[in-house]
C-alpha cells in the first residue's frame, strides 16, 4: 500500500495559468521525487493597463512517499 502526501503551491508565468502550472511542478520536482498528480485549485491573473501581465496558479501535488 502506498502513502501519498499532498503539498500546496503556487507559481507564475507571463505565458498561461498552463506554463505556470507546468513551473510549479518542474520546481517542485527539483526537490520532491515520485510527484504523481497535480491539481489546479486556483487560477489568478496581474492586471496592468487593460492587459495580463502574469498568470498564476495554486496548485496541490501529490507524490508518493518512499518506504
Amino acid at each position: 500500500m502506498a502513502i501519498i502526501k499532498v503539498i500546496e503551491i503556487m507559481a507564475d508565468s507571463e505565458k498561461s495559468w498552463s506554463d505556470a502550472a507546468n513551473n510549479a511542478v518542474k520546481k517542485a520536482s527539483k526537490s520532491v521525487k515520485r510527484i504523481r498528480t497535480v491539481w489546479v485549485k486556483d487560477q489568478s491573473a496581474t492586471v496592468k493597463a487593460g492587459k495580463i501581465i502574469s498568470y498564476r496558479v495554486t496548485v496541490k501535488l501529490t507524490f508518493e512517499l518512499e518506504d
